[in-house]
């Protein structure tokens, strides 16, 4: 008898996971793309351009779509209050508590080529006991991006 029970009971779990997982929407191909609210759209455009390689992908009066070198990921800045923009997307970010991550193999090399332009390193080059070597800086928002390589820990 116990065992019929602990059948009949594998069995629901079996069939209510299945549903479960069918119910759950296939989203396999989404993409990330943040973007910031900002009256400084030039000077983001620079900031990225110059000290980390980004492209531009689009722009316009009021919109600036740029990608990483090789074109792998992008960020796009927008001017706030803009009247093409409903509400949710009209108010300028205030410069904190947002931050970027930025993963690269040689963040050695980029440290010493951002160091030499004058550009201001928040944190400097460092190890962490959980593997990354990384640094940090702030674009023209106040957003912290740190640049980073991961190491495998053993």
């Amino acid at each position: 008898m116990k065992k019929q029970i602990l059948l009949v009971a594998l069995m629901t779990l079996s069939v209510y996971g299945a549903e479960a997982q069918s119910l759950q929407p296939k989203r396999s191909n989404m993409k990330l793309n943040a973007g910031i609210i900002t009256d400084r759209i030039e000077e983001t455009k620079k900031f990225y351009q110059e000290n980390l390689g980004f492209g531009v992908s689009f722009e316009n009066d009021f919109y600036l779509l740029m990608h990483t070198p090789g074109g792998g990921d992008q960020i796009s800045f927008l001017k706030p209050n803009h009247p093409s923009q409903q509400p949710i997307f009209q108010p300028a970010f205030e410069g904190q508590g947002m931050y970027l991550t930025i993963e690269l193999e040689d963040v050695d090399r980029l440290y010493e080529e951002l160091k030499a332009k004058g550009v201001a390193i928040e944190i400097e080059i460092r190890d962490e006991p959980w593997g990354d070597r990384h640094f940090a800086v702030k674009d023209p928002n106040g957003i912290g991006i740190d640049l980073v390589k991961y190491t495998a820990t053993d």
